[in-house]
């Protein structure tokens, strides 16, 4: 063979080789997102809404809300994560290309603080942006270009979370850049929380993508500390609950409460409607700061649970008509969580059911307010006054037994009382009116097969915003004094006061007796709950 022959066959078959070797030619694979995290959730605090990139912002405040997570209760809540947001690196990488901290702000160092925090118990989280620099005009590096960089650095310094912007993304494709980050993450082999931040801008819209890719993601643009601001994410929000789950959560962004620009009713209609929303609960105000009030929002655990609910389902909209919102969320023990949402600048009653909410059947149900830890009974109708710009939030579950409804217009009233039908919504065929006056009475008499407890509900409407407080009487003896009958915003508002009576055996006199002489709310029955 030849020299020039052997050349030109030693060629062939080394072109044939490299055919043959397509790992030479094959992209690495992408990594799924099943790192296991957030599968309810995060909870805990982000820096960004009360100081943005101010002076305030440094390793002193960071810490500081760490220590307030221990002393606080904040982590006994639930409370986990303390985050840094954007402004924490000096402007330029170093020579190696590694991100440096800003060593006025963090004089210790990104790891520093992370083992501080991590040794109260709590995890840590930072920012960067899939761009080539951050939000921020000063323009701090981004992660575009970096990501494998910026996660080894990240898992070396103790990250739990990273939040990923979208500021300067030089209009890459969303997907290919959160992807990027998502498998440099994943090849850490560090379980860190990636959380998208795409603002819900581009198209295919994030959550329809979003799944596979982070643990939550951007819904909205950035909120602010308004009414208007907020109520307008919740409204973006609540109609992507399809796109919600375990470890994949859509997010409207940060919490406000605290800092100042809304009432504690509008906040406490914020907490509730993220909590409904199963959306990140991250504390945005600077809890060194914090009042009573706003911890009270804060560590309401009944309105956590919600959030926190394992089956993570995000609550769906049963109804909306010019600004009265019923939300309702399917709990994992078969519960339902509804959210009476009032959008308006004056106070309003909302009604849904039981039905409506999916939990029909039961011959009763018991309601617990969330906010004022008030619980009652009913056969199935759910309403409440609410005020403007609030929402009440019950957990409704169903009773057992059964229900016997004894109504008003078959019982006794005293002189001066009516049996009226003019305001719609009663029960059976009418109501009572009693007469304004002190000592005003309705009773009824009630069958009991064994002595004992027995709950006691008592329906009934006031249109007016003055309590109507009666005693309760059981067989002549008064049990109860100064019961309130609140306001229910009309006298077409139907609504219901619970008590637990003891009764004897046999056939029992319940009696509610006006106090005041506005005499009692209008009566519509009385439920008596057994088994």
């Amino acid at each position: 063979m030849s020299a020039s022959t052997f050349l030109r066959r030693f060629a062939a078959i080394a072109a044939a080789a490299l055919l043959l070797t397509p790992v030479l030619t094959v992209p690495e694979p992408a990594l799924a997102l099943e790192n296991g995290l957030a599968r309810t959730p995060p909870m805990g605090f982000n820096n960004w809404n009360s100081t943005h990139c101010r002076a305030e912002f440094d390793e002193a405040m960071i810490k500081g809300i760490a220590d307030i997570f221990v002393s606080q209760g904040l982590k006994d809540v639930g409370y986990r994560y303390v985050n840094i947001d954007d402004c924490w690196a000096l402007p330029t990488r170093n020579a190696q290309g590694d991100l440096q901290p800003d060593p006025k702000r963090f004089p210790s160092g990104i790891k520093a603080l992370a083992d501080y925090v991590h040794s109260k118990g709590l995890k840590f989280g930072i920012y960067t942006s899939a761009g080539t620099k951050t939000c921020n005009t000063a323009g701090f590096p981004g992660g575009l270009g970096h990501e494998q960089r910026d996660a080894n650095l990240f898992a070396s310094w103790g990250v739990d979370y990273l939040k990923y912007d979208n500021c300067n993304n030089q209009g890459v494709d969303a997907q290919k850049r959160y992807k990027a980050m998502r498998d440099a993450l994943a090849r850490t082999g560090r379980p860190i929380v990636y959380s998208i931040c795409e603002w819900g801008r581009s198209e295919p819209k994030v959550w329809t993508w979003g799944e596979p890719v982070g643990n939550l993601w951007r819904t909205t643009g950035d909120i602010s500390d308004n009414w208007t601001s907020m109520i307008g994410k919740a409204k973006a929000n609540r109609v992507l609950a399809k796109y919600a789950g375990p470890g994949h959560w859509n997010d409207p962004d940060m919490l406000e409460v605290g800092n100042g620009g809304m009432t504690a009713t509008e906040y406490r209609t914020h907490f509730s409607l993220w909590a409904m929303m199963a959306a990140p609960l991250l504390i945005g105000s600077d809890l060194r700061k914090a009042g009573a009030e706003t911890f009270g929002i804060l560590k309401n655990t009944d309105i956590i649970a919600l959030d926190q609910d394992p089956l993570g389902k995000q609550a769906t909209v049963v109804s909306s008509d010019g600004g009265l919102v019923v939300y309702n969320k399917v709990l994992a023990n078969g519960d339902r969580a509804v959210a009476l949402s009032n959008e308006n600048t004056s106070a309003a009653t909302i009604g849904t059911t039981a039905a409506a909410l999916g939990i029909g059947g039961a011959p009763s149900y018991l309601l617990k307010d969330l906010w004022s830890k008030a619980t009652r009974t009913t056969t199935g109708k759910i309403s409440a006054s609410v005020p403007a710009h609030g929402t009440v939030v019950y957990r409704v579950s169903k009773g057992s037994g059964s229900v016997t409804r004894h109504e008003a217009e078959a019982g006794t009233v005293s002189a001066g009382g009516t049996i009226d039908s003019n305001h719609a919504g009663f029960s059976g065929t009418g109501f009572v009116n009693g007469a304004n006056a002190v000592g005003s009475h309705v009773e009824w008499k009630v069958d009991a097969a064994s002595a004992g407890p027995v709950r006691v509900s008592f329906g009934y409407a006031n249109g007016t915003t003055s309590n109507r407080p009666v005693d309760v009487s059981v067989n002549g003896t008064v049990v109860a004094t100064g019961v309130a009958f609140a306001g229910t915003g009309a006298w077409t508002a139907w609504s219901t006061v619970s008590r637990s009576l003891d009764l004897a055996a046999g056939t029992n006199t319940i009696r509610l007796t006006a106090t005041t002489p506005d005499g009692p709310a209008n009566l519509d029955y009385a439920d008596l709950a057994t088994g």
